[in-house]
């Protein structure tokens, strides 16, 4: 009766629009802790938005907080080892890149979710059965100091303008920078995508222009004083940092987005609900209408606010300084999610390697 209950409850405040339409979540009780990659500063939104939108739901983190935070590649070892002890350490999961999605799925981890009109309300692919769903939409880019730019025409180094151009052009050897997607999950489904569409030669590459692994701000930071022609990052990173500067009154002249030449990687994080029998708290009812709610107009606000895109069709907000989500759409090189989740081994080997 509950989850039936919470089916009717998502289907009217998609049909409204409204922010305020689960006037009844009071119904909705117990501790809930969802394992999530997303960056702390969208946490803290997102678990002031769940508090207020289920009064009577209890955080089951350790600070009384609906979520634990991790990099989605860290999360993944960390699930690994609580398979083996038979039960999870989560009730739900938002982490980067679908392809854990697959594998938790073939492995009998989840709970089916239950969202109406699925087919014509998202963007993009969802597991058929209902087993995870797209909640959040990560943008893979270049970035570079536009400022910076006649200093390196000038020692004979070009800013690439493509992904292709980050790694096969020599003149930007130990001047490039990314994310390691031995802990990323984005930079592991970025690595996937580009060894799809350029084959092995382009960790080749990538080892030969000595490519720097680091974290997005010490990469934002390199960028800008001059260490570093340009860099492999989530648009989100670039937008927030512009953004919040902006706020401070000082608006930066020296970062800005480059949308590659040869498209951008669009990474479609998702969600899921774990199977009771595996769950911490055993509560699906609760994290069946949490989920639905991540997938309503006002979950999705949240998404948009923290500098991501919307998985919505029509949604009407795209993130600060960012361009319309269609357009991304129609430039996305795409991931193989099957190859990455059955050759994970193989493309972390590679990287190993090569890089």
């Amino acid at each position: 009766m509950k989850r039936f209950l919470a089916a009717v409850l998502v289907v009217l405040m998609v049909c409204t629009g409204s922010a305020n339409a689960f006037a009844v979540n009071e119904d909705v009780e117990g501790k809930l802790l969802i394992y999530t990659s997303m960056y702390p500063f969208v946490i803290d939104m997102m678990n002031e938005a769940i508090a207020k939108e289920f009064p009577n739901l209890e955080g089951g983190a350790s600070d009384g907080t609906f979520f634990f935070y991790n990099g989605t590649s860290s999360l993944i070892q960390q699930v690994y080892g609580e398979m083996e002890n038979g039960r999870l350490g989560c009730d739900m999961m938002m982490v980067a890149e679908p392809a854990f999605s697959l594998e938790l799925k073939e492995a009998g981890y989840l709970e089916s979710i239950g969202v109406d009109q699925a087919e014509n309300m998202l963007l993009f692919p969802y597991d058929e059965e209902g087993y995870w769903y797209p909640v959040r939409v990560c943008n893979m880019v270049l970035a570079c100091n536009p400022e910076m730019a006649d200093a390196w025409a000038a020692k004979g180094v070009n800013v690439p303008k493509s992904f292709h151009d980050f790694a096969y052009d020599p003149s930007l050897k130990g001047y490039i920078s990314m994310g390691d997607p031995m802990t990323s999950g984005t930079a592991y489904a970025a690595v996937a995508s580009l060894l799809d569409t350029y084959g092995e030669e382009y960790l080749d590459k990538l080892g030969e222009n000595r490519v720097m692994r680091e974290s997005g701000s010490t990469a934002i930071a390199k960028l800008q004083s001059g260490e570093c022609a340009a860099i492999m990052i989530l648009e989100e990173s670039i937008l927030k940092f512009l953004h919040d500067e902006e706020e401070k009154g000082n608006p930066v002249t020296n970062l800005e987005v480059i949308y590659p030449e040869d498209g951008v990687i669009l990474i479609p994080s998702t969600v899921m609900i774990v199977e009771e029998e595996f769950s911490k708290n055993v509560n699906t009812d609760a994290a069946e209408a949490v989920a639905q709610w991540f997938l309503s107009e006002a979950g999705q606000e949240m998404i948009v606010k923290g500098y991501m895109h919307s998985v919505l069709a029509g949604f009407p907000d795209i993130p600060y300084g960012s361009v319309d989500t269609d357009s991304l759409i129609s430039k996305d090189m795409g991931v193989d999610w099957e190859k990455a989740y059955h050759d994970r081994e193989e493309i972390n080997s590679l990287w190993t390697v090569k890089v």
